[in-house]
């Protein structure tokens, strides 16, 4: 068999911009195959996906993808760092990829693999500049970021690397890498032309924020000239059937229902609340009634929007602390979401040592006993139940029994 290339990738949509990554990473590595490994039905960001998990594996399979592998819900709405570990992890467990490739702002590897080093090793000094830098009320990420400029010292070369969000997470897969003991090769593709957060179109090319917002103002004629012609069919297929969520907006009642019912330490036990952050989001949850002016309320600048996103999602889908310190002591299955006709041959030569899912009913009845994998599946199934909720029309539950595996 050939040489396998495996991708960590939202897809929310998928555009122009991911298959010149595809193809780039393929030309970089000389891979036959690629694996990607995308986001379900909510993302890193603690936002929804604009369409579910089994129409992104569509749009990835016609952009190139061979074999298309959900990432399970604890940890696409986690932390970077989750986010990357749990990816590497599925790329491991597979026991056929030879390289990891994704997308960075960066003009080389190195820069991103000398901060991996830091935030791997952890230098006491590192340590002892990060302390001094949150003991004046900033954020954790703007903490961190500062300690690793003044440790590196060299701020021509790290300044702006840690503003770059493909960097962000590019810099947590070299850390899981180390973290792991991978031999996974990392492959670095900078990104071109548009940004992350760019709402601009530059030829044919525009980011999945740019999508998002075009989408949001109903300009589809504009979304047309920035993704693949499947990508569009794709879109304009579920918007017309009504089977789409927007942003987290789509849940506001469920969401301040949620919360005005938790008590106190219910909320405290959610990821990512801590230092009495339970008492601002049960305050601020009293006083309104949408997920916006929730948002404004609790945010600082000690808890960005992102992570307060997050943790709204926590409490939507029934997520504690316990769940996420399950996830990182825990080999993930593999729920394969689609494969292409070639991407066929990688099904049959995945480790047997891997939990793989290709019917959730079939897995299930086979496994009676899966010990934690069997919470990160509820809560795949929650999140999936949850998330359709949201829909315009055809609003349906059970999707992880009655959805196909895409073929094509």
């Amino acid at each position: 068999m050939g040489k396998v290339v495996g991708i960590i990738a939202e897809y929310n949509p998928f555009h122009n911009g991911h298959v010149y990554h595809i193809q780039n990473s393929k030309e970089k590595t000389g891979a036959e195959y690629v694996v990607a490994v995308i986001t379900g039905n909510f993302t890193q960001r603690g936002n929804t996906s604009i369409i579910d998990k089994w129409e992104k594996a569509k749009m990835a399979i016609s952009g190139g993808a061979d074999l298309v592998i959900e990432l399970p819900v604890i940890y696409s709405i986690s932390s970077a760092e989750n986010f990357a570990n749990g990816a590497v992890k599925v790329l491991d467990t597979l026991g056929i990829v030879n390289s990891v490739s994704f997308g960075m702002e960066a003009n080389d590897l190195s820069t991103l693999n000398n901060i991996a080093n830091v935030l791997y090793n952890e230098p006491p000094e590192y340590i002892s500049i990060l302390q001094h830098e949150l003991q004046k009320g900033i954020s954790y990420p703007k903490a961190r970021d500062n300690a690793i400029m003044m440790y590196l010292n060299d701020i021509k070369r790290y300044a702006n690397v840690l503003k770059g969000s493909n960097n962000i997470l590019a810099i947590e897969y070299l850390k899981a890498l180390k973290n792991q003991k991978s031999n996974l090769i990392p492959i670095g593709v900078k990104r071109e032309k548009v940004y992350y957060n760019s709402t601009k179109i530059i030829d044919e090319f525009a980011s999945s924020t740019g999508i998002r917002s075009l989408l949001l103002q109903n300009q589809i004629d504009e979304i047309r000239k920035v993704v693949p012609p499947d990508t569009f069919g794709i879109l304009l297929n579920n918007l017309k059937e009504g089977t789409y969520v927007l942003d987290l907006t789509a849940y506001n009642y469920e969401i301040i229902y949620k919360l005005r019912t938790m008590s106190l330490k219910d909320i405290e036990n959610l990821p990512d609340v801590n230092e009495g952050l339970e008492h601002a989001i049960k305050d601020a949850v009293n006083k309104t009634n949408n997920v916006i002016d929730l948002i404004n309320s609790i945010k600082s600048k000690r808890y960005t929007q992102t992570r307060i996103q997050r943790i709204l999602l926590y409490a939507l889908l029934d997520i504690t602390k316990k769940d996420i310190e399950t996830s990182k002591t825990t080999a993930p299955y593999i729920r394969v979401l689609g494969s292409s006709e070639k991407g066929k041959k990688l099904l049959s030569q995945i480790s047997p040592k891997a939990k793989v899912i290709t019917s959730l009913k079939k897995f299930e009845e086979k496994n009676k006993n899966l010990g934690k994998l069997s919470r990160l599946i509820e809560i795949d199934k929650r999140a999936t139940d949850v998330y359709t909720i949201g829909y315009r029309s055809n609003s349906k539950a059970n999707l992880d029994y009655t959805k196909n595996l895409i073929l094509q």
